[in-house]
């Protein structure tokens, strides 16, 4: 039997909705969807690409609570809810954190996210030990 752990960030949606931050079994690690909330409840407010990096930091925090980096990412999926003006931004956040790991990921756009201020939210699934990086090309 594999242990679990739950992490709680002490979001107020996480009680409510009944989920957790992360949820780590073995060395497999799934961080549910992150906005740009700040520690303590406040918000990181701004555009699209500050809002990234802040659930992207938002997603550091999480790993490095369960013993992971950004480094041990290996998918991403990003909501927006305006892909048209607000892709290239969201990647350019993306490509801060990843553009050695470069995770399998997602961008999809959707109508709206659960507050009217968030433009982005970003999930990550992790593998804890998955550094040692190669690159191969299927064209």
């Amino acid at each position: 039997m594999k242990h679990r752990i739950n992490l709680d960030s002490g979001a107020p949606w996480e009680a409510v909705v009944g989920y957790s931050r992360a949820v780590r079994v073995g060395d497999t690690i799934h961080v549910t969807g992150t906005t740009a909330t700040l520690p303590g409840g406040g918000r990181a407010d701004g555009e699209a690409e500050a809002q990234a990096r802040q659930a992207l930091l938002n997603i550091e925090r999480a790993l490095q609570a369960l013993d992971a980096e950004l480094s041990d990412v290996v998918r991403t999926r990003i909501y927006v809810t305006q892909i048209e003006r607000d892709w290239e931004a969201v990647g350019r956040a993306h490509a801060a954190c990843f553009s050695t790991v470069r995770p399998a990921t997602s961008m999809v756009e959707v109508s709206r996210l659960i507050e009217d201020w968030m433009l982005v939210e970003i999930e990550a699934d992790a593998i804890v030990g998955a550094d040692e990086i190669s690159q191969r090309s299927i064209g």
